[in-house]
């Protein structure tokens, strides 16, 4: 089990590393930054070589939502969830204070959103509650749904990884203006500790 919680933390710090460390240090780079497509990118590219990495010990779930989805679909036990969850929390948050050290290296610094999550006036786009629920709600049980058909018994077991990137990376190319996209607990919950807005609230 320490090895499976293990997995679940280096995959969780390395999802909210690559995938926050692009909006907060890359994105918005004068003239070549990366963009949302670039962060949209970076977010599948975490997961798919992380699934890759450590998928065979852990699942590789790295989000608390996963988690629960695959327990709820019978497929992962649910003795296992909470110590799930706690390993995914610590590896966000882990990875968004190693990411705070890195952003704060430059002058002026000001943590700001500092990538986090939300609604209003912290939605990037300005959407309202009723927006953002829809859009994590919807997207998070799309996320969940491919998640456990492409890992069905049926399923080619190399394509996993791909089709569960490509499939976070098109999430974030639709929501990110409307909450800055989550569909992870974990990795809100990490980046909103340390943002300068009312993101915890």
């Amino acid at each position: 089990m320490k090895s499976k919680l293990l997995a679940e933390f280096l995959g969780t710090f390395w999802l909210v590393l690559g995938g926050c460390g692009s909006a907060v240090l890359a994105a918005g780079f004068p003239d070549v930054g990366i963009g949302l497509l670039g962060v949209a990118l970076a977010f599948g590219l975490t997961v798919l070589t992380m699934v890759y990495a450590v998928g065979g010990i852990s699942g590789g779930h790295f989000n608390p939502a996963v988690t629960l989805g695959l327990a709820v679909g019978g497929r992962f036990e649910y003795r296992n969830v909470v110590p799930y969850w706690i390993s995914q929390v610590i590896g966000a948050i882990v990875a968004a204070a190693v990411l705070y050290v890195l952003a704060s290296g430059t002058s002026g610094f000001v943590a700001g959103g500092f990538a986090s999550n939300g609604f209003g006036d912290l939605s990037p786009g300005g959407y309202g509650m009723v927006s953002a629920l829809v859009a994590e709600i919807v997207f998070t049980g799309f996320f969940i749904f491919i998640i456990l058909a492409v890992t069905s018994p049926g399923a080619p077991a190399q394509c996993a990884p791909v089709a569960t990137g490509l499939t976070l990376t098109l999430i974030h190319l639709v929501s990110i203006p409307v909450t800055n996209t989550s569909v992870n607990p974990a990795r809100s919950t990490g980046v909103a500790l340390f943002a300068d807005t009312a993101a915890m609230g």
